[in-house]
């Protein structure tokens, strides 16, 4: 997240300048030997210092805009102070030549004093400004990571509840029941099983890779039943990768997607193969792409790549060519919320 730059009205610059310049000649106002030509010249003087070291604070501030630092740098106060003194030495000394009348060593150690205090005023409320700007951005940047997490919350409800899928369910179960399938009980069972899983698993950042084979092969059973020796599904998790983490229906959407997008027939099955590879998840099918994609709730893919980054900040990996499309999933061995 890049740091805003402060930006402060030129209007405000000259005119608290201005009020401080005029502010540092209320005491000679005080004085029975008030002289308004040493009154002018120490306003004008004090003014210029002002507006000098306003600018120059700013450009100090807003050169290190891009570091995220909402402490008082002092190695940077100090040089601002070293250089406001240097120029307040050269001012003091304008005023001298001006006012030659006047005892130098009093007046330099005065307007030096001044100096300082106009100096540290002006860096400041700087500091604090740019604080505040900070502040801002970063609970901006907050909301938005809440409002992106909300949003793929949601729509994993939604994909979770797939209207679509209970339909073709329901209709497959139908048909079943009409011809005395023998495996219609083994049908209601696994559709059964699903959404369970879906109620269990919907409130949950993270399921174990073993919880998420089960649903995904609970789902693969009720696809196979509506399209028969068209689904071949092959299991290559190693036995040690079960216990690992995953967000939930991670593997049931990617499974999804395959199915969607690629022709599933007996003449031409759709082979869906899910394995361990090294650290990684992959999960791989044959290109075999249809004419005319069924509607998309605009979930699936878009929905893991936002969960991984959220939630995990890792990036999952995606391969496509004419002939395999791939996709792999970082192993998660233990669960860090970012």
């Amino acid at each position: 997240m890049q740091q805003q730059k402060i930006q402060i009205s030129p209007a405000v610059i000259w005119i608290s300048s201005l009020f401080l310049g005029i502010l540092s000649s209320v005491p000679q106002l005080a004085s029975h030997a008030f002289n308004w030509k040493e009154a002018i010249v120490n306003s004008a003087l004090t003014a210029a210092f002002s507006v000098m070291m306003w600018y120059l604070n700013l450009y100090m501030l807003n050169r290190n805009a891009g570091k995220r630092q909402q402490n008082i740098s002092y190695s940077r106060l100090m040089a601002v102070l070293a250089f406001g003194m240097v120029v307040m030495f050269g001012l003091a000394w304008i005023q001298q030549l001006i006012l030659s009348h006047i005892n130098f060593g009093p007046v330099m150690l005065m307007v030096e004093v001044r100096g300082i205090l106009i100096n540290l005023v002006c860096y400041m409320f700087l500091t604090l400004l740019q604080n505040n700007y900070a502040g801002q951005q970063v609970q901006l940047e907050l909301e938005k990571v809440k409002s992106d997490n909300l949003g793929a919350q949601y729509e994993l409800l939604k994909q979770q509840i797939n209207p679509h899928f209970l339909f073709n369910s329901l209709n497959t179960l139908k048909s079943m029941a009409e011809t005395n399938d023998p495996e219609t009980v083994d049908f209601i069972m696994k559709l059964s099983d699903f959404y369970r899983f879906t109620l269990e698993s919907r409130k949950l950042d993270l399921i174990s890779l073993r919880e998420e084979m089960n649903t995904i092969e609970a789902y693969l059973f009720l696809q196979k039943a509506r399209f028969g020796e068209g689904i071949v599904f092959t299991n290559g998790i190693r036995e040690e990768d079960l216990n690992t983490l995953i967000p939930p229906f991670t593997l049931q959407l990617l499974a999804e997607n395959c199915i969607k997008h690629n022709i599933v027939s007996q003449s031409k099955p759709l082979h869906i193969k899910i394995y361990s590879s090294e650290d990684r998840i992959i999960i791989e099918n044959p290109v075999q792409r249809k004419k005319t994609v069924e509607d998309s709730l605009g979930v699936g893919l878009d929905n893991i790549k936002m969960r991984y980054q959220h939630l995990l900040a890792q990036e999952i990996e995606i391969g496509s060519d004419e002939k395999i499309f791939q996709i792999k999933l970082p192993l998660i061995y233990e669960y860090h919320h970012h």
